[in-house]
């Protein structure tokens, strides 16, 4: 690590560990090799922290609220000194890229006038400082609960609570925030309806509301902040927050937080640090139950290939319900255009109408991801549904491929039910061999091209005619990306 400010204090000293490798992660982002990267993350490091001490906020000094929490007041500190890099003639080690961006009228929103700035920089910076950093840990960072509320010296049965309550202030904030900005009239007399679309998840867009958002950049952004539902609201902070790159950021992040995490590990354990006296035992023990598990589970694949009469089709109920689930961090960008029209082909599976859109903001192999996509799915049913006993679901599905770049994607998944529903398991099958690899708002599990989504406890409970979303991030290597098909919902088919 090169030399940066000496830590005030014990608080500070673990700023500097927990955000270090923040800075550095969105400074490789904006230079063209490591060594580049490097120095333009100490340099920012430094002055963020100057203005963060300057503030005498948070876990510094003082009593007055700085303007961002500490991680984001870093990662704008980067791009400010990347802008310096470029005035003093050291462009050429920046990525060329964000060269351009900085040089265009998109860089001069974020230094310009504080009215005509992104709706969700405005609306962060207008939230008090714990509740920003509440926000922005949970969403952009993608941090566990415990970790957050660990960070913060929050109670971690309460912080989920805490965290709905403020995404809820950040929702308004944002709007407060639009209605202020200067806007044409046009802008002016969607606004309000705006606000009213974007609170429902089940609302449907007036259709001259979506030819709107699809041109106008402004009410985009800001739809984007005020539509809570479908995880799109990390990828507003991000963007809106950040700027150049902050959706590649994004990505990087919640990769970085799937490293931490690891396959099945729970987050107290993580952030412990040292082991606890006994706790080499306790793993010998718990490696032994593993490879015990592992040999009955052989013994009991091998049974269930036997030929046993009807026993195949019993197991096949539960097969869905017992996979084990992945890592389940918050979540990606709103769609806030219209969702276009599907028609169905002579199959029966849906059409997917996509829309890409490049931008200067591009870098490999971290890509940041580019356009929207949307697909309505009218779904046949489903091949490996459960035969359970208990009536199907009357259920409406769709499909949102929200983003979408070269090696992966980031979709949504609505479904709306006509019955009211105690526990929910959404199914679906892929063409193209994506995998899925994080949900959030669900947990996840994929036998081969079908993939299955189970409810939380926070939103297994649905009431008649209602909807719910669950978000998910995913790959794909051939060269198409269709959407799904044979989406089920409790074992009875869905349709359009």
């Amino acid at each position: 690590m090169p030399d940066l400010p000496t830590p005030q204090d014990a608080a500070e000293a673990a700023l500097f560990t927990e955000c270090w490798d923040a800075v550095l992660s969105y400074a490789d982002l904006c230079t063209s090799g490591a060594a580049s990267a490097t120095e333009l993350a100490g340099e920012a490091f430094t002055l963020g922290m100057q203005e963060a001490r300057s503030a005498g906020s948070g876990p510094m000094r003082g009593s007055t609220r700085r303007v961002l929490p500490v991680i984001p007041l870093l990662l704008t500190a980067v791009r400010t000194t990347a802008a310096a890099w470029e005035a003093a003639g050291r462009g050429h080690r920046l990525d060329p890229d964000l060269r351009l961006w900085l040089n265009s009228d998109k860089a001069a929103r974020y230094t310009g006038m504080p009215l005509q700035r992104p709706i969700a920089l405005r609306g962060l910076r207008d939230l008090q400082e714990a509740d920003a950093a509440l926000l922005w840990l949970a969403e952009v960072e993608a941090l566990p609960m415990p970790v957050v509320a660990r960070r913060l010296g929050l109670d971690p049965a309460l912080v989920s609570g805490e965290l709905a309550q403020v995404r809820g202030l950040f929702r308004d904030r944002c709007h407060r925030s639009h209605l202020d900005t200067p806007m044409a009239a046009e802008c002016r007399s969607y606004a309000r309806l705006l606000d009213a679309v974007t609170r429902s998840p089940s609302a449907d867009t007036p259709e001259d509301l979506s030819r709107h958002l699809a041109t106008c950049v402004q009410c985009a952004e800001a739809a984007a902040c005020l539509r809570l539902q479908g995880g799109g609201l990390p990828s507003a902070l991000a963007s809106g927050v950040i700027g150049w790159g902050g959706l590649a950021y994004l990505e990087r992040r919640r990769r970085a937080a799937e490293v931490r995490l690891g396959a099945g590990r729970p987050a107290a354990e993580i952030e412990a640090g040292e082991p606890r006296e006994g706790a080499g035992k306790a793993r010998l023990v718990r490696n032994g139950l593993l490879a015990a598990a592992v040999l009955l589970s052989l013994v009991a694949l091998g049974v269930s290939m036997m030929p046993m009469g009807g026993a195949g089709r019993d197991n096949a109920a539960g097969d869905d319900a017992d996979r084990q689930p992945v890592a389940d961090p918050s979540s990606t960008v709103a769609s806030v255009g219209a969702r276009p029209p599907v028609t169905a082909s002579s199959t029966g599976r849906p059409a997917a109408s996509h829309t890409a859109t490049a931008s200067p903001g591009d870098k490999n192999p971290d890509t940041e991801p580019q356009g929207t996509a949307s697909a309505t799915a009218s779904n046949s049913p489903d091949p490996t549904a459960s035969s359970s006993p208990s009536a199907p679901a009357s259920c409406e599905v769709t499909y949102d491929m929200v983003n979408q770049w070269n090696d992966g994607f980031q979709a949504a998944v609505t479904v709306t039910t006509t019955k009211a529903l105690d526990n929910w398991r959404v199914s679906w099958s892929y063409r193209d061999g994506q995998q899925v690899t994080q949900m959030w708002d669900a947990s996840v599990a994929q036998d081969g091209s079908r993939v299955t989504a189970t409810a939380a406890d926070y939103n297994k409970n649905v009431a008649a005619d209602g909807s719910f979303t669950f978000g998910f991030l995913g790959t794909w290597n051939n060269s198409k990306n269709s959407a799904p098909y044979g989406f089920t919902l409790n074992g009875g088919a869905c349709s359009q």
